[in-house]
């Protein structure tokens, strides 16, 4: 079987990594098939958003460290060139996580822009028994996340950090019924898919860019984005308000599945 499985439902692509025998742990081949799947859905026009999950109960239990072990050469999986974790896709991406999502794993889930967990979902940097660092974005990727306390104690001490807390500490965005992540997540998805996109990806990348920036040069590039959403979007959801639409608070006429 592939490693790496792609599905599609019309603009929700779902990628799953596919080696439940290992809790889904990447080797090489399979970190370079997934680095595949990301830029395929990237760079098709009819996909809007996309789920990440894992087969089998588990999300990703990291670097196959047995593959490792024999001397196999990994590159970073974020700080190279051509890394699969390198830079946020164009498009969202949400993370389903149930089980252990460790190590390496905890760098692929940092690396979406979402994360829907159940009860089974563990977090950590289990690494830290080995030796092992973090090349994955974890390092960086944590501590804007969940802060520079909640990152450094996940960091120093390798401890689980279950559903719970991490929904607490902005790790998790939902916590849903043990089993459901994959269907719930790729409903999210369907709602986001179902937006106007120019003015949502526009927003998202004006989050990710504003962290390099200083406020200032930070609103400007918000300005900057947005003006395509402006000339292409804004008039006529503003029409559809004015009209009647989406009053009281409600998200009702996006899409079908938007409610």
């Amino acid at each position: 079987m592939p490693k790496i499985l792609v599905e599609r439902d019309g603009p929700v692509t779902t990628i799953i990594m596919n080696r439940p025998e290992v809790r889904n742990a990447l080797d090489n081949e399979a970190i370079e098939q997934l680095g595949d799947a990301f830029r395929k859905f990237d760079t098709d026009d009819d996909a809007r958003a996309a789920v990440l999950t894992g087969a089998g109960g588990a999300f990703c239990a990291g670097a196959d460290l047995k593959e490792m072990s024999h001397g196999a050469d990994y590159e970073a999986w974020a700080g190279s060139e051509n890394g699969t974790l390198r830079a946020p896709l164009s498009k969202p991406i949400i993370a389903a996580v149930e089980g252990h999502a460790c190590a390496g794993g905890l760098g692929v889930a940092l690396f979406c822009d979402l994360r829907v967990v159940d009860e089974t979902a563990v977090f950590g940097v289990f690494s830290r028994r080995w030796g092992v660092p973090m090349s994955d974005g974890t390092t960086v990727r944590l501590p804007r996340l969940v802060g520079m306390s909640n990152a450094l104690d996940m960091l120093l001490t390798g401890r689980a950090i279950g559903a719970a807390e991490a929904k607490q500490m902005g790790l998790a965005n939902y916590v849903v019924a043990t089993g459901q992540t994959r269907a719930e997540a790729e409903a999210l998805a369907a709602r986001v898919a179902d937006f106007p996109q120019i003015a949502m990806l526009s927003d998202r990348a004006s989050a990710y860019a504003q962290t390099a920036l200083s406020l200032d040069d930070a609103v400007l590039e918000e300005n900057r984005l947005a003006q395509s959403a402006k000339a292409q979007e804004a008039q006529t959801g503003a029409a559809r308000f004015a009209a009647g639409s989406g009053r009281h608070g409600t998200f009702e006429k996006v899409g079908k599945r938007t409610r």
